[in-house]
């Protein structure tokens, strides 16, 4: 069971490059106990790309996901709510 919920939303926006992108991420739990970070990205308004990444601990999962948001700030990324299209 996740002690604490990990999720992040955020967009990347440049009219100069045309850029409208997204990152989803989250840390949830299998049917089978197991720590999950589920990641999709892609282009705003598309359905983009997805993945999973199992760990038998949740602090595995809980480093990559802390790892992955620090990489998208930098990237210039901003947290937003989630919009539902």
């Amino acid at each position: 069971m996740i002690a604490q919920h990990y999720h992040l939303y955020a967009e990347r926006l440049g009219s100069s490059k045309n850029m409208a992108r997204f990152c989803a991420m989250e840390v949830t739990t299998t049917l089978f106990g197991e720590a999950c970070l589920n990641r999709s990205w892609g282009r705003i308004g598309k359905r983009g790309q997805s993945i999973n990444h199992h760990f038998e601990r949740e602090e595995e999962a809980v480093d990559l996901f802390l790892i992955l948001t620090r990489r998208k700030l930098a990237k210039g990324y901003q947290p937003r709510s989630h919009r539902q299209s």
